[in-house]
C-alpha cells in the first residue's frame, strides 16, 4: 500500500523531531517499523491502532461508572450526620490514596482468592479505574453542589419539593455546568490511566505497543508511535470538551441576559398609548 504525497508530509512532520534527533549518537534507528509506504510499517501501524477501540471502550465505560459512584458518594458528604461525613471522608481518603496499577492488579488477582469472584480482564479494569477515579469525581461533585447559591435551595424547598427532587430537577442541573471542566479533566486522566490495564493483557493501545516491540526488537521507535497515538486522542477528546463547555457557557449567558430587542419589543407592547 501506498500514501498520497499530503499524508506522507503529514507523517514525516508529526515525527520529524525524532527522525533529527535519531542523526546523532550511537542508536541506529529503524523507523521502517512504522513507514505507512511499506507492507510491513502499515501491517504494524494498523495493529497498533486497532488497541484504539479497547482504550476508548474502557476509558468511557470506567468514567461513566465513577461518576455515578461519585455523585453517590457525594451526596453523604453535604449531609450534617456524622456518620454520614464519616463515610465520605473514609471512602474518598481511601480510594484517592491507592494507586491505579495496584489497583487494578489486586482486582484481578486478590478477589479470586479473597471472595472467590472472578472478573474479566475488562471487567476487573472497569471496577479498578472507576473505583479509583469515584474518589475524585465525588470531590468535585461535593465542590459543584456547595457552589449553587443558597436561594436555590431556598426557592426549591418553598415549592415543596423533596431531596431528591430538589437534587434532579434545580441543584444537579446548574452544578454540573459548572463542573464541567473538571469532568473534562477527570475524563483526560481516565484515558491516561487506562494503559495500566494492559498489565494484566486487556488489548489497548499500549498493550499492542508492547507486543509488537517484542517481536519487532524496535521498542524506542514503537513507543514513540504510541506517545503520537495517545496525543492525538487527548487533544481531540479536550478540544470536544471545549466546544462542550463554551456551547453551556453560551446558553446560560442567553438566559441570564436576553437579547435587548427583545425585552425592548415586549416593554412596547406592554406600554399602553396614553392619550
Amino acid at each position: 500500500m501506498t500514501l498520497s504525497p499530503s499524508l506522507r508530509r503529514i507523517w514525516l512532520f508529526l515525527f520529524l523531531p525524532l527522525f533529527l534527533s535519531g542523526c546523532e549518537g550511537s542508536y541506529t534507528w529503524g523507523w521502517h517499523v512504522i513507514d505507512p509506504s511499506t507492507a510491513q510499517g502499515w501491517d504494524n501501524i494498523s495493529f497498533l491502532i486497532g488497541g484504539l477501540w479497547g482504550t476508548i471502550k474502557i476509558s468511557v465505560i470506567a468514567i461513566f461508572l465513577s461518576m455515578l459512584i461519585g455523585l453517590a458518594i457525594s451526596l453523604p458528604g453535604l449531609s450534617r450526620n456524622k456518620v454520614f461525613l464519616a463515610f465520605n471522608l473514609g471512602y474518598v481518603s481511601i480510594f484517592r490514596s491507592i494507586p491505579v496499577l495496584v489497583m487494578v492488579l489486586w482486582i484481578y488477582y486478590g478477589l479470586p482468592v479473597i471472595l472467590g469472584l472472578e472478573m474479566s480482564v475488562i471487567m476487573a479494569g472497569i471496577v479498578a479505574l472507576a473505583l479509583c477515579d469515584s474518589a475524585f469525581q465525588a470531590e468535585i461533585f461535593r465542590g459543584g453542589i456547595q457552589s449553587i447559591e443558597i436561594g436555590q435551595h431556598e426557592a426549591a424547598d418553598s415549592m415543596g419539593l423533596s431531596y431528591f427532587q430538589k437534587m434532579r430537577l434545580i441543584i444537579l442541573p446548574q452544578a454540573i455546568r459548572r463542573i464541567i471542566p473538571p469532568l473534562g479533566n477527570q475524563f483526560v486522566y481516565m484515558l491516561k490511566m487506562s494503559s495500566l490495564v494492559s498489565v494484566i493483557g486487556y488489548s489497548d493501545l499500549t498493550r499492542r505497543a508492547n507486543e509488537l516491540s517484542v517481536n519487532e526488537y524496535r521498542p524506542l521507535e514503537i513507543y514513540s508511535f504510541l506517545i503520537l497515538e495517545y496525543l492525538l486522542l487527548i487533544l481531540l477528546v479536550a478540544y470536544a470538551i471545549r466546544k462542550v463547555e463554551k456551547r453551556l457557557q453560551a446558553s446560560e449567558e442567553k438566559q441570564n441576559h436576553p437579547p435587548r430587542e427583545a425585552t425592548s419589543s415586549k416593554g412596547a407592547q406592554g406600554a399602553a398609548p396614553q392619550n
